[in-house]
């Protein structure tokens, strides 16, 4: 009876044990969010803010640009983009003037031809060659000159950095998990950085493409091993909050990228300006412990000790010595029971298959969505700057938004309303865009929010 009772109360301390030697027990002991957390998580929102300046820079950078044709006959060094002769000039198409025709002048004998309306046929069109600019704005579409029929070219542009992306995330995944993630954040950074430098010294268009393409590949991962990074570091009761505020810092990087286009219109400048400084990502190798996780699937125990000993020093905190061990004890068990384990995939998708495809779908729909209203903003009426900086404003509280209502409401419902929230502002702005910029852009703002808000909780 009494040796029944004593193997009882073993087994029962053992268990204390082993919870306070696992590693969110010794993370809740050490501090969930300390100075040693802080310091980190401050070092890894840059890489977040970065990832959204090499995601979509090519808005900027590969835009359309305001033009119309050069009329020879009447346009001078110094005649504007609005002249009064325009008129009569060039045809009008949608209360804008055609940017590729003009009508043609008619010839005479006369060989002193004025700029006056009795000299241009206006039942007869001829092409543009040379243009006439509304802005400073100089994108590759002035360097390259995309323009009327090769316009279509600089949607491209959007299409390798999203190529890039499809091969970078899995291979970064792949190398973070064999060479640290640490490593695979400093050095993506870094190259991603050289890759963008240059790329703003591209002489053609193939090697625009390339280098955007390049950029993506070594730099798209970026994003989720930051995100992984910092919520590793902090404690259990933290970790909704890290996760949250962290993923603000990509929409403050569009925010920032939109300030940044308002100010260098040049996109060779503006290439510069956006990817100079990531070049510091490289020193994260000295300045960033590697994950604890990841060492510790590594079999790597010792080092992770070292990371969580040093964790406790900076925190004021102290860890007893038996935890360490016995967390170390236990990874390598684990290890050993993983390495027999069969994992059954098949077996997964075959048992959630309406699951996974459903998912699926939405995710693809979430990133079709929210991803196109970040480029069309660019193109709505009124300043293209200002609207991208709203556009990446409106996020923040989206991303805020899903804490207070997927515990009320539930996941299902809530991803369901913001869902039906965006389509009706989509939908509304085909019959209420005519009443003005305003209405265009407030609807647009909304649906902004609702997808975002969606996207967080999916």
């Amino acid at each position: 009876m009494i040796d029944t009772e004593l193997n009882e109360e073993s087994e029962v301390r053992d268990k204390e044990i082993a919870n306070e030697s696992s590693l969110d027990a010794i993370l809740v002991r050490i501090g969930e969010f300390g100075r040693f957390q802080l310091f980190n998580y401050v070092l890894l929102c840059f890489p977040m803010i970065f990832n959204a300046f090499q995601s979509i820079s090519y808005v900027f950078t590969a835009s359309s640009v305001v033009y119309r044709c050069n009329v020879t006959l009447c346009d001078s060094a110094r005649s504007e983009y609005w002249e009064p002769w325009l008129n009569f000039t060039i045809p009008s198409i949608n209360s804008n003037f055609d940017q590729c025709h003009r009508y043609a002048i008619i010839h005479s004998s006369d060989t002193q031809l004025k700029c006056s309306a009795e000299n241009f046929n206006s039942s007869q069109l001829e092409n543009c060659y040379d243009y006439k600019f509304r802005d400073l704005e100089y994108t590759i579409a002035n360097e390259f000159n995309f323009l009327c029929s090769n316009e279509w070219k600089l949607t491209m542009a959007g299409t390798f950095n999203n190529i890039g992306q499809f091969i970078g995330i899995p291979l970064g995944g792949l190398l973070a998990d064999k060479f640290g993630r640490r490593t695979m954040l400093a050095i993506g950074g870094f190259l991603s950085s050289i890759m963008g430098l240059i790329k703003s010294f591209a002489t053609n268009y193939g090697m625009f493409l390339t280098f955007e393409t390049f950029d993506m590949i070594v730099g798209s991962t970026l994003y989720p091993t930051a995100f992984l990074l910092a919520i590793e570091l902090v404690g259990p009761k933290r970790r909704v909050a890290a996760a949250t505020i962290i993923t603000m810092f990509y929409p403050l990087g569009e925010v920032l990228l939109g300030v940044f286009a308002k100010q260098f219109h040049n996109w060779r400048i503006l290439l510069r300006v956006l990817y100079a400084p990531a070049i510091l990502h490289i020193f994260l190798l000295t300045l960033l412990p590697e994950s604890i996780r990841w060492l510790l699937s590594q079999g790597k125990e010792g080092k992770a000790v070292a990371v969580l000993t040093e964790a406790a020093r900076v925190n004021g905190k102290f860890i007893p010595e038996l935890n360490l061990v016995n967390l170390m004890e236990s990874n390598k068990q684990k290890l050993e029971d993983n390495a027999e384990e069969i994992y059954p995939i098949k077996d997964a998708i075959k048992v959630f298959f309406w699951r996974i495809a459903n998912c699926s779908l939405c995710w693809f729909t979430h990133t079709l969505i929210a991803l196109g209203l970040s480029l069309t903003s660019v193109n709505l009426g009124g300043n293209k700057y200002n609207n991208f900086i709203w556009n990446g404003l409106i996020q923040i509280p989206g991303l805020i938004l899903p804490l207070f209502i997927m515990d009320t409401l539930g996941r299902r419902v809530s991803l369901f309303a913001s869902m039906l929230t965006c389509a009706l502002c989509m939908a509304a702005t085909i019959f209420f865009a005519k009443y003005g910029q305003g209405v265009e852009l407030a609807l647009f703002l909304i649906g902004k929010f609702a997808i975002t808000c969606s996207f967080q909780i999916l």
